[in-house]
């Protein structure tokens, strides 16, 4: 029985009242792979942009103008920044043997905002689950984050042992630390943007449709998880 690997973020806001969890997946015999394919992208940054292979693409940072990637006037023109997500985006697209997916789910009226994440994550989970059963496979899952929210691993131990694919409570690893987690970001953010529709943000609208909707096993748009699975 083969074993797949899936990288998770986060994204969303209580103002829009619309949590999202964004993440990339692969099966480990492609992991060497895909992160060569990556890598070699993020070396291509630092040779034509001075943008560090190890500077973190932190989505909202990043777009937002914050940060010195290169230490250079290149730093200061958003539109610069949006170039090179585009690229990214595509990358992820392009990878082979990666997939993306994102889920969301928005707050239901009188449900506070962290409990309605909560319930998305505990979805998400069994969704994935049940997917990696009908596939024959077992599955582990790294979450951007220190561990200290106690919702995720409940999540978890609720699956039933005796017939659950996705072993262990989830794994946590900052996303600094991280390229795979930097790239579930990158996923989360898009699909929160695709779906927000942040007025301010309107360049950012279009990335998921664009770049990502072709290679999300989720089907062309983020799933809604009030939606049947």
């Amino acid at each position: 029985m083969s074993t797949r690997l899936f990288y998770v973020d986060d994204s969303g806001s209580e103002q829009t009242g619309i949590a999202v969890y964004g993440w990339v997946e692969l099966a480990v015999p492609d992991w060497n792979g895909v992160l060569r394919g990556w890598l070699d992208f993020r070396h291509e940054l630092y040779s034509t942009l001075g943008i560090p292979a190890d500077y973190e693409l932190h989505a909202t940072k990043f777009v937002g103008g914050r940060g010195r990637p290169t230490g250079t006037a290149w730093d200061e023109v958003k539109s610069h920044r949006a170039v090179v997500m585009g690229q990214a985006l595509r990358v992820l697209a392009w990878l082979p043997g990666l997939s993306v997916g994102a889920v969301y789910r928005p707050t239901p009226p009188g449900t506070k905002y962290y409990l309605s994440k909560a319930h998305a994550y505990a979805e998400l989970i069994r969704r994935l689950d049940a997917r990696l059963g009908a596939d024959h496979e077992h599955g582990l899952l790294i979450m951007d984050g220190d561990g200290t929210d106690p919702t995720y691993r409940l999540a978890h131990r609720e699956l039933k042992l005796d017939t659950r694919q996705l072993i262990e409570d989830p794994l946590f690893e900052g996303s600094h630390h991280s390229q795979w987690v930097q790239m579930a970001d990158l996923v989360a953010y898009t699909a929160y943007m695709h779906l927000a529709r942040i007025p301010t943000k309107e360049r950012t609208w279009g990335w998921w449709r664009d770049f990502l909707a072709a290679a999300a096993v989720t089907g062309p748009n983020p799933q809604n998880l009030h939606d049947p699975q």
